[in-house]
Parts: C-alpha cells; sequence; structure tokens
C-alpha cells in the first residue's frame, strides 16, 4: 500500500494570510471575528452583523492584477494559499512529472458574491451588462482549475461540493488517489468567500447563526451551555499531499502522514444530524479501520464543533460511543470558536490545524468555552492552548445533507 505524506500546508484565515500567522493566532486564542466591514450588514436589516472575515487581503500582492479581476474571491484565496503550500513544500517544478500532479480544491457555495453582483446588474441595466467572465470566474470547479494552470499540474483535477464537509473530503480524496497510484503528488484543500448579504440572510432565517452581534469575539462558543448557532467564516486552506518514497526522494520535509479517510450519509434530515450520531459513529469507526488505528491509540480530535447547540452534542455523543472510556482521555477542540465556521474551507483549515498539531505538539484552544454544556463533558482543551505530544489526530466534518468525513493523521516514521 502506498504511503501517503504531506510535505506543504497553506492558509488564508480571518485571522491571517499565511500559515505561520494563522497558527500563532489559533494557539494564543485570538478571535477574527468582528462585525462585518466588506458591506454594511446594517443597511440590510439583517439579523446577524458579524463573521469571520478575511481582513486586508490585497490579491494584487500574489496574483497578477489582470487575472484576480476576473476571478471570484473563493478562487483567489485559494491560489494565494495554494502558492504558499507549493513553496513551503520545497517542490521543483521542473523536476516532477506534471502528468501525475493534481488538485482537489473544493468549496461550499463558490462565487455568491459573483452571483449577487451580476443578478444586480441583469436587473438594473440589461443582459448586455451581464460580464463574459461571470461563469468562468463563479462556478466552483475554478479553483482547482486556476490552480492546476497556475503549476502546470495535468495529472486527476477535480472539485468537492459536500457543504461544510467539502475540505475533508477533498484531502480524503487526494489522498486516495495518491494511495491507489493514479498520481503521486495532490494540491488538496478547501475554500469560501459567501460572506454576502445573501449568504448571511439564508443562513440567519433558517436560524443556524449565532445572533450575539454586540460581543462578536464571544459569538463562536462550541461545547459551551449558551452557544446559539455558528458565526460563518471564509479562507482557504490547502494541502500538498505526496507519495512517501516520492517525497524522500527529493529530500522533502515531512508534517506528517494521512493514514485514513472515512465518508458516510445520515440519510436522515436535510440539514440536522441525526440525534443518534449514526453517521457520525460510522465515519470515525470507517476512518480509523482505513488508518488500521485502535481508538485508544488517538490522543486528538479536531472537531466539528460548529457552536450550534445540536451538532456539539451529537459530536460528543459520537466521539463517545466509537472511543468508550478513552473518550475522557482524548483532547478536543474546535478553532472554529476563534475563526468560525469557513464552510467549504472549514475541513481544509482544520487539516492545517491538525498536522500543525502533530508538528509543533501544541493543541489550539476551543476559545468561549465559560460554562460547559452537561451534554458536552469531554476535554475540550478550554480557552488556553496546551502543549502535548500528538503522534495520532482525527479530524472530523459534517455537512448539510447528511455527509460526513473523518480524516485520520500520524506522525511520520519511516
Amino acid at each position: 500500500m502506498r504511503r501517503v505524506v504531506v510535505t506543504g500546508i497553506g492558509a488564508v484565515t480571518p485571522v491571517g494570510h499565511n500559515v505561520n500567522d494563522t497558527w500563532d493566532a489559533l494557539i494564543n486564542g485570538k478571535s477574527g471575528i468582528d462585525v462585518i466591514k466588506r458591506f454594511d450588514p446594517f443597511s440590510y436589516n439583517l439579523p446577524v452583523v458579524i463573521a469571520g472575515e478575511v481582513k486586508g487581503f490585497d490579491p494584487k500582492k500574489y496574483i497578477n492584477p489582470k487575472d484576480a479581476k476576473r476571478m471570484s474571491d473563493f478562487v483567489k484565496f485559494a491560489i494565494v494559499a495554494a502558492k504558499e503550500a507549493v513553496a513551503d513544500s520545497g517542490i521543483n517544478l521542473n523536476s516532477i512529472d506534471l502528468n501525475r500532479a493534481g488538485v482537489i480544491v473544493g468549496t461550499g457555495i463558490g462565487g455568491l458574491r459573483d452571483i449577487e453582483n451580476q443578478q444586480t446588474l441583469l436587473l438594473e441595466k440589461g443582459a448586455r451588462r451581464v460580464s463574459p467572465f461571470f461563469i468562468p470566474s463563479g462556478i466552483s470547479n475554478m479553483a482547482s482549475g486556476y490552480i492546476s494552470i497556475e503549476f502546470g499540474f495535468k495529472g486527476p483535477n477535480t472539485c468537492v461540493v459536500t457543504a461544510c464537509a467539502t475540505g475533508t473530503h477533498a484531502v480524503g480524496d487526494a489522498f486516495k488517489i495518491i494511495q491507489r497510484g493514479d498520481a503521486d503528488i495532490m494540491i488538496a484543500g478547501g475554500t469560501e468567500s459567501a460572506v454576502t448579504p445573501l449568504g448571511i440572510a439564508g443562513f440567519a432565517n433558517m436560524k443556524a447563526l449565532s445572533t450575539r452581534n454586540d460581543e462578536p469575539q464571544k459569538a463562536s462558543r462550541p461545547f459551551d451551555a449558551e452557544r446559539d448557532g455558528f458565526v460563518m467564516g471564509e479562507g482557504a486552506g490547502v494541502l500538498i499531499l505526496e507519495e512517501l518514497e516520492h517525497a524522500l526522494k527529493r529530500g522533502a520535509k515531512i508534517y506528517a502522514e494521512v493514514v485514513g479517510y472515512g465518508m458516510t450519509g445520515d440519510a436522515y434530515h436535510i440539514t440536522a444530524p441525526c440525534s443518534d450520531a449514526d453517521g457520525a459513529i460510522r465515519v470515525m469507526e470507517m476512518a480509523l479501520n482505513d488508518a488500521r488505528v485502535n481508538p485508544e491509540e488517538v490522543d486528538y480530535i479536531n472537531a466539528h464543533g460548529t457552536s450550534t447547540p445540536l451538532n456539539d452534542k451529537v459530536e460528543t455523543l459520537a466521539v463517545k460511543h466509537v472511543f468508550k472510556d478513552h473518550a475522557y482521555k482524548l483532547k478536543i477542540s474546535s478553532i472554529k470558536s476563534m475563526i468560525g465556521h469557513l464552510l467549504g474551507a472549514a475541513g481544509a483549515v482544520e487539516a492545517v490545524a491538525t498536522v500543525k498539531t502533530i508538528q509543533t505538539g501544541i493543541i489550539p484552544p476551543t476559545i468561549n468555552l465559560e460554562n460547559p454544556d452537561p451534554e458536552c463533558d469531554l476535554d475540550y482543551v478550554p480557552n488556553e492552548s496546551i502543549e502535548y505530544p500528538v503522534k495520532v489526530a482525527v479530524s472530523n466534518s459534517f455537512g448539510f445533507g447528511g455527509t460526513n468525513a473523518s480524516l485520520v493523521f500520524k506522525a511520520y516514521e519511516h
């Protein structure tokens, strides 16, 4: 069986435009959530006016201005994160087989801001004013498309769209592509930029978002008894996955090994997880079985941890079922407490954080955990990061439509 390792990482998040800044903020418990600045949320009478926005992002620093003008924001975020990951990996593009290098970068919603803007132009000024670049800038697979063009990767090129599980599915699918021998290198991850009037209104009206508008940085509070919904975020996370021998041959540094992947469906409800946690239980069991890892070997879970009343309770129930007594020895945390829920990018950014946890031996905290829910009684690393050696870690993502994904990462051993 071909082994797959992580040799590069990149990120654009509400707390940083790169991995170092993001990681520094996460381990120091800094929140990137604030009142929305990209547009005036009050002018739309929105019940929610807060989000985890990417701040001070100037795409012209990273992308040709002419090209950037034709790209949706989710594509820009993905390209910047991919450039960081490729540079971090040290890959010499002239010395690898580009036919065996591929891309899977997914998104949950895609170019929502472009859809809103172009629809307004259509209604106010007529069809001739709709941009000819509208479709190729905003369709979901364009992040993968642009990234493959940027680096000349001619291998598998596809896009995952599975709501909040997108990033995790993208990394898992890329892992399997390499494992079965269809590629040697994959750029994998997720990206999202849906903090728009329509995006906020849609999630707010289905009562999914926190309405703690007066305390933005305390609004996302996974596993806390006073949680009242998630906070939308935006950004991108990208990982370079590589076949082990290919990585060793070129002397690559190795962050961690990807050893397991699970994917299941609830077949229960379009937005709510099943109350018995069936899908979440089975996806973690599948990932652990794929990894050939016993539950007792897992040190840390990067939780989906959305800060919604039902999700956090169900995820906790699933962890208890899968890990039994060991569940109370596990360290668990949700970085959504600091950056919000990045939707299609969430699982990828969380995979980056999980890899950093293994590399550094530091577990980022779940901030705002001030009044623990009695039904959420595990160790969620409240409020402050801890130093803790992590050899095996699980990263979970659960999405609307009842789609579930889990990854298992392991400290690399030759």
